[in-house]
């Protein structure tokens, strides 16, 4: 979904539009409260729909013109059994009238459609905030199931929040009555009717939710308008009920957005459609090998839609046999893409060492999540920076790019193709299970903002021996990038030798030479040293007399939202603390050790067991303080802003 944003004057315009619509919408003689932001968390159980309720939600806030940050969290069995801890599925959203950066530290509402979602999830709730239960859910059998012996909303342990009891499971089945509908398939539409009542409660949009579902289930139509039907009646019941005597209103958010068409975008669909960008701007086709893995499957699934953009993609029957195409296609002359998983990336190994040996362009799309081995398959981590850094035999150096938020797989997208391109290296790309499934708003660029990256293939030779006899040598390098030239297979004239065995300089001929052995390792590590990155930017604001901060906080990933909205809240305290955040990870910035140089302190959230500060110790010899999760789920922000005030005031 997208929406058209121009100047600030027309934003304030929206915003007393949605301010107009807001006041007639709550029913007749209902309160609306105006919220600068709320955050809603939909629980249920793995078949109960909440990654769709979510994201329908989603898509309508994104449409009114809120920024947002959601968060899904789902099992990873394909079906946990029904009713029980292990089977819950969420989906949290933060939305506002002004800029943020996570999806919430905790919920101010929680949909919890069994007993089981609300026991896994009543944690995180804060004492006042509201909880909506299906009630036909909170019967003997479910309730033992996770260990309730009594009723929670009968015995008294839910008398700090606000519980409205809804029986959602009846509602929608006497709503839909008329469509004649078994109770099983009735029941499958109670999630829409939880939408539809959120819908009303907080003023979304209604028009896009029921065009989805026509659409959605247009071979269906009478499946389409019951769900149509339940989402009606759950706005119907919010507005006449007795229970929800208020409803919210959050405004369109204020802030300065760039002039531009803004959509909500996953960090998988984002860093899909860089991939679809690159390959146009370097007029290249674009080939994906690939073997299905959580959380990176989504990448495959959507580069397959997109032929018309010179797209192939590629579903190999192991990851091995992904990379090993992908690598095939790029000494072919395509931009080659494989995308994966931790688990993956030790497997594809061997081809990453192979890519750097032949130095041939490769982006290895990396969307880590909890391990070792197969792990938490649909949880986040960090844990894969040390693996991309030195998991292959040899000295075998790869450049690293890591995006930071879901709309910054795009440009990280870009960037990680230009390198490839530039320096004729395999380059990964780490992303992780929060970017993935995580979204955001993201302005869709114009063609002319995106990088030029096309290349010059080889095309005749391009070295005369001593007897003037012109040939080509596959190992003659660029002055400039050290990169050797790529020669598109059945070009006359340029036939040579390929392999992963060490190459003589210049010819490529096999070589077993120690000294040239030397050179050439020396020669592919100075090529990954020489690659152009951007210089680190630090946000450190001065006080009246100039002075900066004495602690960095320095973060690479997705824990720039976190991070952010920490530091933001340490200043908003009077703290004084300053921020920065990689991008590049191998090579550094050029100056990253001019900046760490400039602290007394410097702390490295990761979710890890702090590989970052390893390498900034080793390679810097700067004490980096590490503060680490590996929970299998993303920072909160009041937690990392308790360590940085600890870390300021000791």
């Amino acid at each position: 979904m997208t929406s058209q944003v121009s100047s600030p004057a027309e934003q304030t315009d929206a915003a007393l539009v949605g301010e107009q619509r807001a006041s007639g919408a709550g029913g007749e003689g209902k309160e609306v409260r105006r919220l600068d932001r709320v955050i809603i968390r939909f629980a249920g159980d793995s078949g109960d729909g909440m990654q769709l309720t979510g994201d329908r939600f989603t898509s309508e806030t994104a449409s009114f013109g809120n920024d947002l940050s959601t968060l899904p969290n789902f099992p990873a069995e394909i079906r946990a059994p029904a009713g029980t801890l292990p089977g819950v599925s969420s989906f949290q959203l933060h939305f506002a009238d002004h800029d943020i950066l996570t999806p919430g530290d905790a919920p101010n509402v929680l949909v919890a459609m069994n007993p089981a979602a609300l026991k896994a999830n009543i944690g995180d709730v804060p004492r006042g905030a509201d909880i909506i239960v299906n009630t036909d859910e909170f019967t003997k059998r479910p309730m033992a199931k996770v260990g309730y012996a009594t009723s929670p909303l009968e015995d008294g342990s839910l008398e700090a929040y606000n519980v409205h009891p809804v029986p959602l499971t009846t509602l929608t089945i006497e709503a839909l009555k008329e469509f004649g509908l078994s109770r099983k398939e009735a029941e499958r539409s109670k999630n829409m009717f939880a939408l539809g009542l959120l819908s009303w409660m907080y003023h979304r949009p209604t028009e896009g939710t029921e065009k989805f579902l026509r659409a959605k289930f247009a071979k269906k139509p009478d499946i389409a308008e019951a769900n149509v039907t339940a989402f009606r009646a759950g706005w119907n019941f919010g507005e006449t009920t007795e229970d929800f005597a208020v409803s919210y209103e959050v405004a369109p958010a204020t802030r300065a957005f760039p002039t531009g068409t803004y959509r909500n975008i996953s960090g998988n669909l984002a860093l899909s459609y860089g991939l679809i960008a690159a390959g146009r701007q370097a007029d290249l086709p674009l080939y994906l090998g690939s073997y299905p893995i959580t959380p990176a499957s989504d990448i495959l699934h959507e580069l397959s839609k997109h032929k018309n953009f010179g797209v192939r993609t590629f579903q190999a029957e192991d990851e091995i046999a992904g990379i090993g195409a992908a690598l095939g296609a790029a000494f072919g002359g395509a931009l080659a893409v494989t995308t994966t998983s931790g688990p993956g990336v030790a497997l594809k190994s061997e081809t990453i060492g192979l890519a750097v040996s032949l130095e041939l362009p490769l982006l290895v799309v990396d969307i880590q999540r909890g391990g070792p081995s197969t792990g938490l398959p649909t949880k986040t981590e960090q844990a894969d920076l040390l693996q991309a850094m030195y998991g292959r035999n040899g000295e075998a150096p790869v450049p690293i790019v890591a995006p930071r938020t879901p709309a910054d797989c795009f440009d990280a997208a870009l960037d990680a193709a230009r390198i490839a391109l530039t320096y004729r290296t395999p380059v990964f790309l780490l992303s992780d299970g929060y970017l993935a499934n995580g979204s955001e708003p993201w302005r869709i660029p114009d063609v002319d903002e995106l990088p030029d990256l096309r290349v010059q293939f080889a095309s005749g030779p391009n070295h005369q021996l001593a007897d003037g006899t012109e040939v080509f040598w596959p190992f003659k390098r660029d002055e400039q990038t050290l990169a050797r030239p790529w020669a598109v297979p059945g070009t006359p004239g340029l036939e040579h030798r390929i392999g992963g065995i060490e190459k003589q300089d210049g010819t490529g001929n096999i070589s077993y030479d120690p000294a040239n052995h030397d050179f050439m390792v020396r020669t592919r590590q100075a090529k990954v040293d020489g690659v152009q990155v951007p210089e680190l930017e630090v946000d450190d604001p001065a006080d009246d007399a100039g002075t900066g901060a004495r602690t960095l906080v320095l973060g690479w990933g997705s824990t720039y939202g976190p991070i952010t909205a920490a530091v933001r809240r340490v200043r908003g305290a009077g703290g004084r603390i300053a921020q920065a955040h990689l991008r590049h990870l191998n090579p550094f910035p050029r100056n990253l050790g001019e900046v760490l140089a400039r602290y007394d302190k410097v702390i490295v959230p990761e979710m890890n067991l702090g590989q970052l500060a390893t390498l900034l110790r080793a390679r810097y010899l700067v004490d980096a303080h590490s503060h680490t999760q590996v929970s299998g789920m993303p920072f909160k922000a009041e937690q990392l802003a308790e360590v940085f005030k600890e870390a300021i005031n000791d």
